[in-house]
């Protein structure tokens, strides 16, 4: 009987303490070797821009690197240019609206 209750009480456990170790989705972040990378002045690795998509954001230390092509228009949006890269973007939220090269 004692046995029971243990297997139970530790099935419950499993079941509580498992999706707090599930892995969480993917949030748009770079991966940490990146992010020390791009903090170091570094470009990303051939590729990665290509998963700058319209409609996400892009990271502070990414966009802090860029250079300002075209100053912010009445629409809030700002054209910058990181690495070989041209993209339009809100300047407050860092949403990419357009890309202009690729």
């Amino acid at each position: 009987m004692k046995l029971k209750i243990l297997i139970v009480l530790l099935l419950g456990v499993g079941l509580i303490v498992s999706p707090a170790h599930a892995k969480k989705g993917k949030s748009g972040q770079l991966p940490p070797g990146l992010q020390k990378n791009v903090q170091r002045g570094k470009p990303l690795p051939p590729g990665w821009d290509k998963k700058l998509a319209k409609g996400q954001v892009i990271e502070r230390d990414i966009y802090s690197r860029g250079e300002i092509v075209a100053p912010l228009d009445p629409l809030g949006i700002v054209t910058i240019r990181i690495d070989d890269k041209v993209f339009r973007v809100m300047e407050k939220s860092r949403e990419i609206v357009d890309i202009l090269s690729r």
